[in-house]
């Protein structure tokens, strides 16, 4: 299923276009897109490393993908469930591996504590119904990254009773210090051993290695009226560990942890569209029936839960999105194991039921199975929800799907 050479201008048109704008438009940005036997329709940097930089990004440009880092949580606790050593469903077992979960207060109101009405399972955790949400900061003042232990992320708030759909992904986090309280691995190396080195990742990590760094995207910045700045990495306190030590004060995070190069990062969703095996390397990361349960949608009883949200606490780290994903009609849309769910066919051209998720500095990802097609755009600017990262995204993909031969 190729890419006409028309189909393939188009996308690296529309995304010169996007990044052609100076400080006014979208900052760099690196777009590939695979079919499910692992072959590359389109793959294409487009911009500068940063607003005041003459530096091209490249392919090997590497991005802080922030929640992009679920969907490797979930494979990982999914691979887990299949050898019978996490359970999904069970909350005696989240209780004897993160007691610290049960003994939340739940804030309904933001304000006045109250006990849990229900027990958390780890499904809870990865369908983001067990209610946490996590405290932000204002990046532009002070870098917004847990350290230390568990501690830190327990002060996070409950925001909803566990049940309900809550959004953000410290429910992942969760699911992480479970992964590592199962393995006596730490995430990052979980990952590494078990995920990436199957797939054939060889640049995508908590903590970049120095090449990765070398070639980081800058962070950036939209004010109110529209323009661009670079800012201080918010990850500044991962960039700048050196040593072992200072790497194990450091919290890896299962909701927003890792760094990637997108061409690298895409060989996951094509495993996934493969049912669960590489079509490059031939490893199974996970079974056919697995995969398939990551498409179920897990919420059925809230078609909506993405339409006329609240505008978000902070301006500065979100921007407000009436409608999360929109889709003419309004038909009703889900959350599947770590992702959204579009269930009915997308205006872009994607197949119904698609499962797609994004990270906090404007990077976004597909996975459409119906149709045998996934994506990925790697973007690097504060707040979330950026029109001209966003708009670029979804003409990119319209693009891919146009164009197929």
């Amino acid at each position: 299923m190729p890419l006409s050479a028309q189909g393939i201008q188009k996308v690296k048109s529309i995304l010169d276009g996007a990044t052609s704008e100076g400080k006014s438009g979208a900052p760099g940005l690196v777009f590939v897109a695979v079919d499910k036997s692992g072959k590359t329709l389109v793959e294409h940097a487009s911009g500068t490393n940063g607003v005041d930089s003459t530096q091209p990004l490249d392919l090997d440009t590497s991005f802080w993908i922030a929640s992009m880092t679920k969907i490797v949580t979930t494979i990982a606790v999914l691979q887990l469930n299949e050898q019978g050593k996490l359970p999904l469903d069970d909350a005696e077992f989240v209780k004897k591996l993160a007691p610290e979960i049960g003994e939340k207060k739940v804030y309904a109101d933001g304000v006045t504590p109250a006990d849990q009405q229900k027990d958390v399972t780890v499904r809870m955790l990865l369908a983001h119904t067990a209610g946490f949400a996590y405290s932000f900061l204002d990046p532009r003042v002070k870098v917004n990254e847990f350290t230390g232990d568990v501690k830190d992320i327990i002060a996070s708030p409950m925001v909803n009773q566990p049940g309900s759909m809550w959004e953000y992904g410290i429910n992942i986090d969760w699911a992480g210090i479970i992964v590592e309280r199962v393995t006596s691995l730490s995430l990052g190396d979980y990952f590494q051993q078990y995920i990436f080195t199957p797939l054939g990742i060889t640049h995508t990590a908590m903590f970049p290695s120095p090449e990765m760094k070398a070639n980081l995207s800058k962070m950036h910045f939209r004010n109110p009226e529209g323009t661009l700045s670079e800012i201080p990495h918010t990850q500044g306190s991962i960039l700048s560990a050196e040593t072992d030590e200072e790497r194990g004060r450091l919290f890896q995070s299962g909701g927003a942890g890792l760094f990637a190069r997108p061409r690298e990062y895409v060989k996951i969703l094509a495993a996934l569209l493969n049912d669960g095996t590489s079509p490059t390397t031939g490893a199974k990361i996970l079974s056919a029936k697995t995969v398939n349960t990551m498409f179920e949608n897990q919420i059925p009883n809230q078609p909506n839960f993405a339409r006329g949200g609240p505008p978000p606490p902070m301006p500065t780290v979100a921007n407000h999105m009436p409608e999360m994903y929109p889709q003419e009609g309004d038909p009703p849309q889900g959350w599947g194991l770590s992702w959204f769910l579009t269930l009915a066919p997308g205006a872009t051209g994607r197949g119904a039921n698609t499962g797609w998720w994004c990270g906090l500095a404007n990077s976004y990802y597909w996975v459409d199975k119906e149709r045998g097609i996934a994506g990925v755009l790697g973007g690097q600017v504060l707040p979330f929800g950026d029109a001209k990262v966003f708009g670029a995204w979804l003409q990119a993909e319209k693009a891919v799907y146009d164009g197929l031969v």
